[in-house]
């Protein structure tokens, strides 16, 4: 899974990253900086979900969010 995102497009979706993960502090989302491994794991640790079901939540977040957008 390769989504990353540009480090100013990240700083743009911080705000609609924790409307949508609200259990990820502002510190540790700035740390993700737009890298989705990091965000999949932050994901897995907070919410309790395997590596698949975090991947896939993130890949549906990004079709959203993502850099195309």
């Amino acid at each position: 899974m390769n989504n990353d995102i540009a480090a100013g497009k990240w700083k743009q979706l911080l705000g609609k990253a924790k409307a949508t993960w609200g259990k990820l502090a502002d510190d540790e989302l700035m740390r993700v900086e737009g890298h989705a491994e990091r965000l999949v794991g932050l994901i897995q640790e907070r919410y309790g979900k395997t590596r698949d079901e975090a991947e896939r939540e993130v890949h549906r977040w990004l079709e959203t969010h993502g850099p195309r957008h």
